[in-house]
């Protein structure tokens, strides 16, 4: 099967019309006619092989969505019309315990829906149906796309550290990943305060459900939440006063990254007054996508996004490196 996609031929390059043939269909794959495919960050950094892992042509694309066209022999759970999703993964060993028991992010066997492989910024994909995810008829496919990487991300670390009613939650960043955080986490039950150097994102924040803002460029009023939080979610990155922030934790408080922050250093008695958690979350595997898709459908988590046809995709991708977006970005295959 030939397909017609957007390249990027060597790093830091605009992209550019590209068509390749496809690996044949296995027992297990399915073939997805792409409609909507985000652009995200990590896109980006691909694109620039900012992380060395680059193989060019390279077709970025991971917040996907699209019908399905084809079924393999073995696939047995979809079928052929079906709007499904794929996000950064596209397959796992689908054997091991982290596998077994639904995570199959945690799999040492995990692909990587444009690493090594051509992703979403396609008329079509074929992929591995176990991570082609059933898309709720509640959610449009345009706002779905980012869910598959952003909501996703920012939902995994919520869902699994228990986050609901009562707790007291600070989102760091209100950017593509946050404005969904702030979201999930208000809609999960929590008391949200929204973290960022912008004022002027006040009014949006308390829009995706924040009841609190924090300006963090002002140093006073930082030091003056000192024991207000007890979970921060860190969606930024470049570097922070994460000392100030792990004195915003009440006792027994987390501090999480899912953005990639520049390295620091900390002391051990930054974790052990109060008894405080730093940890780290990526994506989601299959068990945690299927639950946010149905939690975002159910209580109206919706990415804010903007929308252009594949063929601007170098547009796109340059409004996206200007941060200039509010607050995702999506690619459309118009006809």
């Amino acid at each position: 099967m030939n397909i017609a996609a957007w390249a990027a031929q060597k790093a830091r390059q605009p992209l550019e019309p590209f068509r390749y043939e496809a690996a044949p269909l296995g027992a297990q794959d399915v073939e997805i006619r792409i409609s909507h495919c985000g652009v995200c960050h990590s896109d980006l950094h691909l694109i620039n092989d900012d992380w060395g892992i680059s193989r060019y042509p390279l077709v970025p694309g991971h917040e996907i969505i699209g019908t399905v066209a084809r079924l393999g022999a073995g696939v047995t759970h979809l079928q052929a019309g079906q709007r499904v999703g794929v996000g950064w993964q596209r397959s796992s060993c689908g054997e091991c315990e982290w596998c077994r028991r639904g995570d199959g992010n945690l799999c040492e066997k995990s692909q990587a829906t444009c690493v090594r492989n051509h992703g979403g910024f396609a008329e079509a994909i074929v992929t591995d149906s176990r991570y082609a995810f059933p898309i709720p008829d509640a959610l449009d496919s345009a706002q779905a796309a980012p869910l598959l990487c952003s909501g996703v991300t920012v939902f995994s670390p919520l869902f699994r550290h228990g986050i609901g009613k009562g707790t007291r939650v600070g989102v760091l960043g209100i950017g593509g990943l946050g404005h969904l955080a702030l979201q999930f986490a208000a809609a999960l039950g929590a008391e949200v305060t929204a973290l960022s150097s912008s004022p002027s994102k006040e009014e949006d924040a308390r829009a995706f459900g924040a009841t609190d803002f924090l300006d963090t460029s002002d140093v006073a009023a930082v030091k003056a939440r000192k024991r207000t939080l007890d979970y921060i979610l860190s969606t930024v990155h470049v570097a922070q006063p994460w000392r100030e922030y792990l004195r915003m934790l009440r006792p027994d408080g987390t501090l999480c990254f899912v953005g990639a922050a520049p390295e620091f250093e900390l002391r051990a008695g930054d974790f052990t007054s109060g008894q405080k958690t730093m940890t780290g979350s990526g994506i989601g595997g299959p068990r945690v996508m299927t639950e946010m898709l149905s939690f975002a459908a159910k209580h109206r988590v919706l990415p804010k996004i903007e929308t252009v046809p594949m063929q601007e995709v170098n547009a796109a991708v340059a409004k996206v490196t200007a941060n200039t977006v509010r607050y995702r970005m999506v690619l459309e295959n118009r006809t």
